[in-house]
């Protein structure tokens, strides 16, 4: 027999997360975006994620709700505690605009 540690049921964490522990989770979240297909999926297959319960979701609409919901709550707490600069990104058709590689 093994021993598992689980948290208790009324358990609420409060998790302090740095920039760059949130940019992490934003290119997760990115990565399991560009696998489930957007293109080719349809629209339900993500409006379930809101109307769904989590048990009913698949296991990638899961991960990314969980991703979703990580994030979600650090920009809530960003946001009241003004801990975000805003900054310009060009765009194409910008004059100086650079198209981003993967280098």
């Amino acid at each position: 027999m093994i021993k598992a540690k689980e948290l208790k049921d009324d358990a609420i964490l409060n998790i302090q997360i740095n920039k760059s522990y949130y940019m992490m989770a934003k290119a997760a979240s990115y990565v399991v975006l560009k696998s489930l297909n957007v293109e080719t999926q349809k629209p339900e297959y993500f409006t379930e994620l809101m109307s769904k319960k989590y048990e009913d979701l698949d296991d990638m609409q899961r991960v990314f709700y969980t991703l979703i919901l990580l994030l979600s709550e650090a920009e809530k707490q960003a946001t009241e505690n003004k801990l975000f600069n805003e900054k310009e990104i060009l765009e194409r058709g910008d004059e100086n605009y650079v198209e981003p590689t993967l280098d």
